[in-house]
């Protein structure tokens, strides 16, 4: 069965448009409009237009569109922020929080026109935002699920502990994940499609396919099709091989 998958977005809705274009051109080129569309998560904070990016999935998957929506690391923060603006999540540094520069989050908030900045006091940055995003934008984040298995193959925004089954697999190494995941060249099982590290450009690593293609760092979104557990990145020229 056909899949395509979209790495991570960070907020650059203009970038998702173009992958979706992307993909458009493929089913145009092979006749499917069913097979489903796997955005690995990440789809907030760094980048500009955080809310158009969920705004535009939410209204693709309303109007029926065959997408699947990942969360990831990111979007959890994002979701957790807004439930409780103090509260630290464990995987981050301790120097860390939802709101530091490195992270983004502040310019997710702005994309729903709150006036955020760094030296705002976190309680009344916190009101202005639950007040901006809407409440079905917070709903839809909260339900994001943490992958998706079909197959020979297996989606999740950070990857998977190894050895460890699918159905096993705990959300923080779903969303966190990187060393022991990444260094290990074991078969896992199905080929693990996935995000979350950010490289120059989507690699296939024969037990693994990477589409963080760093777009939270001014590079591409990538656009992947799946056939088997061979994959191509699509282009404006066409498919060229992952391998």
């Amino acid at each position: 069965m056909r899949h395509y998958a979209i790495g991570d977005i960070h907020g650059q809705d203009g970038l998702l448009a173009a992958a979706h274009a992307l993909i458009a051109e493929d089913r145009a080129r092979t006749g499917d409009a069913a097979a489903p569309v796997v955005h690995i998560g990440d789809l907030v904070d760094r980048g500009p237009t955080s809310a158009q990016v969920i705004a535009r999935l939410i209204a693709g998957q309303a109007a029926g569109a065959p997408w699947i929506v990942l969360k990831g690391n990111h979007d959890l923060l994002f979701q957790r922020w807004l439930e409780d603006p103090f509260a630290r999540h464990p995987m981050l540094r301790a120097e860390m929080s939802w709101t530091h520069p490195r992270v983004g989050g502040l310019t997710t908030l702005r994309s729903y026109g709150v006036m955020a900045e760094e030296d705002l006091p976190v309680a009344a940055l916190h009101a202005e935002a639950v007040a901006a995003v809407p409440q079905a934008h917070r709903d839809w984040l909260a339900a994001l699920p943490l992958s998706y298995a079909a197959g020979e193959l297996f989606f999740a925004h950070a990857g998977v502990r190894p050895g460890v089954a699918f159905a096993a697999q705990v959300e923080d190494d779903l969303l966190w994940i990187r060393g022991d995941f990444l260094e290990d060249p074991r078969e896992h099982g199905a080929l693990v499609i996935h995000g979350h590290s950010h490289i120059d450009r989507a690699t296939h690593y024969g037990n693994r396919l990477n589409l963080d293609s760093s777009a939270g760092y001014g590079g591409p979104v990538s656009a992947a099709v799946i056939e088997g557990r061979q994959a191509w990145l699509l282009t404006p020229e066409g498919r060229v091989l992952l391998g």
